[in-house]
């Protein structure tokens, strides 16, 4: 059993966040004069606080999951996404609640996790996130499998090697795969635009690009394993037929 993954997250939501980080963001060494470091403080350091904030969307100690899409097998790819206000333990107790009937529904086959970082991102991050929550997940997440573990197969390791890194987006684009944010109309969507989406109430489009991202690492995955290849192009004897 294939589960294909993708997960969307947001910065960090707890209160005072932005005021531990900026207390963690001096000016540079070779400010003294007091006009300069104020001018700083003014017009330097309230984006670079931005920045940083919203950094921690990656890290799982403080940014938070806001939506999880997913695909079982040759299933439609389904996606959960919560509000600002709703519970993130919620949200991961729904998706861990749907792997687990999936599970059982398939005699207690286990998984084999598909996605793009999805070791060291999805699997990671969800994983942090349910001990932060004290949320213990009914089935093993594979977070820290070693390579060529029948558990976890990661379409970046897949085509760019161990250690090796290659974005999604580029990529779909070499194999004539969907970009990126297609389905809802927008051009280089990615992850750090996820907050905007939220902030803007547009959380319906996440639910649809992150369903979008589960379709597309599910046809990479395909490809990459040669269970489909591009329609455009036969194979004969060796050589390519245009």
């Amino acid at each position: 059993m294939h589960i294909y993954l993708d997960i969307e997250t947001i910065p960090g939501q707890a209160p005072g966040l932005r005021d531990e980080i900026a207390r963690g963001i001096a000016p540079p060494a070779n400010y003294s004069k007091p006009e300069t470091i104020a001018k700083w403080e003014t017009e330097i350091k309230p984006g670079l606080i931005e920045e940083a904030w919203r950094k921690t969307s990656f890290v799982g100690d403080r940014g938070e999951v806001i939506c999880i899409g997913w695909a079982v097998d040759d299933a439609p790819a389904q996606a959960l996404t919560r509000t600002l206000a709703s519970p993130e333990a919620w949200l991961l107790g729904e998706f861990f609640g749907a792997v687990h009937r999936a599970i059982e529904a398939s005699h207690g086959r286990v998984p084999r996790w598909v996605g793009h970082n999805v070791r060291d991102f999805d699997l990671r991050f969800l994983f942090q996130r349910a001990v932060v929550l004290g949320l213990r997940p009914p089935f093993a997440l594979p977070h820290d499998a070693r390579p060529g573990s029948d558990f976890v197969f990661d379409t970046m390791t897949a085509w760019a090697g161990w250690g090796g890194r290659v974005s999604l987006a580029r990529l779909c684009a070499a194999l004539g795969l969907p970009a990126k944010g297609s389905e809802i109309g927008e051009e280089e969507m990615d992850g750090s635009r996820v907050w905007d989406f939220v902030e803007a109430g547009r959380l319906d489009d996440v639910a649809e690009y992150c369903r979008g991202d589960v379709e597309r690492v599910r046809l990479l995955h395909r490809r990459l394993t040669f269970e489909a290849q591009p329609e455009t192009v036969s194979v004969e004897r060796g050589r390519s037929a245009a």
